[in-house]
């Protein structure tokens, strides 16, 4: 369970440095601080169930194009994983968009790389 909240709160800071960082990215734009908190948290639940449940499925699909791109495919399907909690979090009516591919793409590549750190330095028992 602690390391359930580790990940959700890892994810929600990565999320909102993205939405800091990559113009293409925005998280409730105008808000009240309470309202863009409550945002990057559900945006930060929903990618953690998303990259839980459909990634592993679209990775084993895509097994060949691991192989064929030697991993590089990896950068593009965390793109399409972010794009997805992006329509599934417009579906929730929360504020969060992300404008065209390449955002999405340099969106979940900071949000790897920082979510990532975080992990690290938060998991320390």
């Amino acid at each position: 369970m602690k390391s359930l909240l580790i990940k959700l709160v890892a994810n929600a800071l990565a999320i909102w440095f993205a939405g800091w960082f990559v113009s293409g990215i925005d998280l409730a734009d105008g808000a009240s601080a309470g309202t863009r908190a409550k945002t990057i948290i559900f945006v930060a639940l929903i990618f953690g169930i998303v990259n839980a449940i459909i990634k592993p499925i679209v990775k084993l699909l895509s097994l060949p194009l691991f192989v064929l791109t030697l991993g590089l495919i990896t950068f593009v399907i965390n793109a399409l994983m972010l794009w997805l909690t992006e329509a599934i979090s417009n579906k929730l009516d929360l504020d969060f968009h992300i404008d065209g591919f390449g955002a999405a793409l340099l969106g979940a590549l900071v949000i790897g790389l920082v979510s990532w750190f975080l992990s690290m330095i938060l998991d320390r028992d």
